[in-house]
């Protein structure tokens, strides 16, 4: 069985809608800056909740919190409406809950440094080859010696511990260049100014906690307040890359389902995929082609369709095209690309058209009930029935701190991990050297020379730990 979900309305009154069955075949939404990309968004968005069907989006631009908000019908509304041949929405909020990484807009937003492992990291970074083959090692020696990595500090001490002992673990890991360590602490030190450090920690984002229903049977909406994120679009990117990866890894199998079970939408998406390393472009295909499986949609909003890889455009059935304009060569490319992916109308010169559409208007085609795509027809989006704008602050706090989830991840944890295992022992190897030291050779001169050997009582311990890795 499978639900119409209105969506848009050509100018002779045909609606047009995702099938709710295949939604998780995911999709597109695609236009140049100021052409109703938002608005379409929204409208999507509003339609899944209604119908009980989770969201995850980040609001970029910091206007979508007026999703908490019934819209109202403006003289400029009705114009459009009357003008358009559309329906008054039934205007009514929609239940929101609020994430922010810094913690200051919504409920933070953590996940540990283990977690996030070391691909991500090493595109968060930036990392070459050299350089990301070091930060594995780190992570395969804290693994091998029960050493949680739980937050930034914890990475610098085990690449500190690393580089100390190099000549020892080289032989069961590999060579550790003290160059890569460099680079690789200095790339944390500037993730660190720019806030990044709020992103690892506990307690971790549990994801049960994003795919949430009201009592009334409404899909939670989860907002990542992102206007601030997206100045760092490294780390942008890489939270939505990390929330992909767990969505894929900790979901069970569902097969196809009357609604899917969660829907993300990635804005601005094309910073997933800028400098972005063939092993990091493949995973996210492989994500893309299998988590519809697991009753998860996944929608790409960009300016250019050109943003996004063939390899994964060529996954995404549900397309919404806004107007491009075609002012350069790469214009020109975007909308012959862009006009090409759509099945044709033999009324429609969709190549002109998409250069012809108005704000709020879109080329679009959506997959029919078995699963072809219908042929791409002109059409308005119809109009949300939320607030259109940022909610009153007022308002936006309100919800923030009645929030079912408040006081969950409000505050860090800080449990013994690596940092303070590697702490102790190091501690504790200078204690028990100490004790050795006869009484009369506690001299202040003996007891300065004793210190020149400290540092290898600990390559002492990384020795040992190292032997016992090869046993």
């Amino acid at each position: 069985m499978s639900t119409l979900l209105p969506i848009a309305q050509t100018s002779a009154g045909v609606v047009l809608g995702l099938q709710s069955n295949l939604i998780n075949r995911h999709g597109l939404i695609t236009g140049a800056t100021g052409t109703g990309k938002t608005v379409t968004l929204r409208t999507i968005t509003e339609q899944l909740s209604d119908a009980g069907v989770p969201v995850f989006l980040a609001d970029v631009k910091g206007d979508l919190s007026g999703l908490i908000e019934p819209g109202t019908l403006t003289p400029k509304l009705q114009e459009i409406l009357t003008g358009r041949g559309l329906t008054t929405p039934a205007f009514h909020s929609i239940p929101t809950t609020f994430w922010d990484v810094a913690g200051e807009g919504g409920h933070p937003i953590r996940t540990t440094i283990s977690e996030f492992g070391p691909l991500l990291f090493s595109r968060l970074l930036s990392l070459n080859d050299v350089q990301a083959g070091v930060l594995q090692i780190a992570f395969k020696v804290a693994d091998d010696q029960g050493m949680l990595l739980l937050d930034l500090d914890d990475l610098r001490a085990m690449l500190t511990f690393i580089a100390e002992q190099a000549s020892v673990l080289q032989t069961q890991y590999g060579t550790i260049s003290g160059a890569s360590i460099g680079a690789i602490q200095r790339g944390l030190l500037a993730l660190e100014q720019q806030g990044g450090a709020a992103f690892f920690g506990e307690p971790n984002l549990q994801l049960n906690d994003l795919i949430r229903t009201t009592p009334d049977g409404k899909g939670m909406v989860n907002i990542l307040k992102a206007d601030a994120l997206i100045q760092q679009p490294a780390l942008y990117a890489t939270v939505l890359l990390w929330l992909l990866s767990e969505v894929y890894e900790e979901l069970p199998e569902v097969g196809d389902l009357p609604f899917p079970k969660f829907v993300i939408f990635l804005d601005e998406a094309h910073l997933l995929f800028d400098d972005a390393p063939d092993a990091l472009v493949q995973t996210i295909e492989r994500v893309i082609r299998l988590v519809r499986s697991k009753g998860v949609g996944i929608y790409f909003v960009t300016q250019n369709p050109l943003d996004v890889p063939e390899s994964v455009l060529g996954q995404l059935g549900n397309r919404v095209q806004h107007a491009l304009r075609a002012f350069t060569p790469r214009d020109q490319q975007a909308v012959k690309a862009a006009a090409t992916t759509f099945r044709q109308n033999p009324t429609l010169d969709t190549q002109t058209v998409i250069q012809e559409l108005a704000v709020g208007e879109a080329l679009v085609s959506f997959l029919a009930p078995d699963g072809t795509p219908t042929m791409v027809e002109r059409a308005w989006v119809l109009p949300p029935a939320s607030l259109v704008g940022p909610a009153q602050p007022m308002n936006l706090h309100a919800v923030i701190n009645d929030s079912s989830l408040f006081g969950k991840y409000e505050q860090a944890v800080d449990r013994i991990s690596a940092q303070e295992q590697l702490a102790e022992k190091a501690q504790s190897m200078i204690a028990t050297s100490t004790e050795e030291v006869p009484q009369e050779s506690r001299t202040p001169e003996a007891m300065a020379a004793g210190m020149t050997v400290v540092s290898g009582l600990f390559g002492a311990f990384a020795k040992s730990a190292a032997r016992s890795i090869g046993t």
